[in-house]
């Protein structure tokens, strides 16, 4: 048994763990279109079912903590993998080359956007693909709104997330304060039932920042710090990154208008891998190639300090009730946050009839047939096209 372990340990045995590591992360960050759900079913399929890295419940313990932190879920399970599998050296290769593609990717997009996307042809295509991103979005947010909107009480607390927001409460407040609140009124609950109303309490007074309107100076240092912020408080789907980035850049600060927010949204979904890289066409969009990698630097540094504080503390964040309650009421938060800032680029994209139906013909794709969002994606920028041609 003591040679078979050492024989395991071996630099041999760990330089082959970390290329098998780096091949399978790469390969996934080139192929994996579909979104989250799309990434875990690959990941499993990869190192459960084919590698055997780890068994069934590993892996579901696994996947139960990337929701117990802030970050993109799968990026982090990707984190996550490499790290059991390879050690603190394949924590970083995992993740690195699970993103490093759909960056490299996003980055030539934007590229091409910056110096083609004012044209008619590129105006028109983007016409196309923005009401399928809207359905898209739609189709998350429903299919994670039943997951995460377990009864009345959490369905209040989303209604609450959403009509604060629109009254300007910032949104690391709702979050953090949905979490506290029902993670307290659910244990209270159990000792004085009759208390049903006292949900309400923790927002009565917490009423946030006002949102400024006012333009903020572009810098570099700014634009990491407020990508580094978002990557360390998001919960919840990589959809409502789109909340936080609209009320930082769009609102707050004025760099970027409701329509680049979508494009870079749009761009996004035409790649694999994780949502979180529309933060480097972002970048790219404010500050050429150095924004892109300190945007895409920002939005992903605390997945990799969360992931290897976290690790170790998995079996017993599993089994903790307290962190249960926490993230259902982050979750509902974060299903209020989606819904709010879906509405609000909806209005931004959806501007006449045929946008409309093409939003309506993309959702039933979606929901009824369950076709592929690169396939839809893909459909909506040809049917922009053809809309060019007709007006043309």
């Amino acid at each position: 048994m003591k040679s078979n372990r050492s024989a395991a340990d071996s630099p041999t045995a760990r330089a082959q763990r970390l290329k098998e590591i780096a091949r399978l992360f790469t390969r996934l960050g080139f192929l994996a279109f579909g979104g989250p759900a799309a990434h875990i079913a690959m990941m499993h399929d990869e190192v459960v079912k084919r590698r055997k890295w780890l068994s069934e419940q590993q892996f579901l313990d696994i996947l139960g903590a990337t929701h117990l932190i802030p970050g993109p879920n799968s990026t982090e399970l990707a984190i996550h993998l490499g790290f059991v599998r390879g050690g603190w050296p394949g924590l970083i290769l995992a993740g690195a080359c699970f993103i490093i593609p759909a960056m490299m990717m996003v980055t030539a997009l934007a590229w091409l956007y910056v110096h083609y996307g004012t044209t008619p042809q590129a105006e028109w295509l983007l016409y196309g693909v923005k009401p399928v991103v809207i359905a898209i979005i739609l189709q998350a947010l429903w299919t994670l709104g039943r997951k995460a909107v377990k009864g009345p009480f959490l369905a209040a607390v989303a209604l609450a997330v959403i009509v604060l927001y629109g009254s300007g409460v910032h949104e690391i407040v709702l979050l953090f304060s949905a979490g506290a609140a029902v993670m307290l009124i659910s244990t209270f609950r159990r000792w004085r039932s009759q208390h049903r109303a006292v949900w309400l309490l923790p927002f009565a007074g917490w009423q946030g920042a006002p949102i400024s309107t006012a333009p903020e100076a572009f810098s570099l240092p700014l634009m990491f710090a407020t990508f580094l912020k978002i990557g360390a408080v998001l919960y919840g789907s990589g959809y409502v990154l789109l909340a936080f980035l609209r009320a930082d850049l769009v609102v707050r600060f004025g760099w970027l208008t409701d329509p680049q927010l979508l494009d870079a949204v749009a761009i996004g979904q035409v790649t694999p891998g994780p949502v979180f890289t529309t933060a480097t066409f972002i970048g790219f969009l404010l500050a050429d190639v150095p924004g892109a990698a300190i945007a895409t630097l920002g939005i992903f540094l605390p997945s990799f300090i969360f992931v290897a504080i976290s690790n170790p503390l998995i079996p017993r964040l599993r089994n903790s009730v307290w962190f249960g309650r926490l993230l259902d009421g982050v979750n509902a938060a974060s299903m209020g946050l989606m819904a709010a800032v879906t509405w609000q680029l909806g209005r931004a994209s959806l501007v006449d009839l045929p946008t409309t139906i093409g939003a309506v013909l993309a959702l039933i794709l979606l929901m009824r047939y369950r076709v592929n969002t690169t396939w839809l994606i893909i459909g909506g920028a040809v049917l922009g096209f053809i809309a060019a041609a007709i007006q043309g």
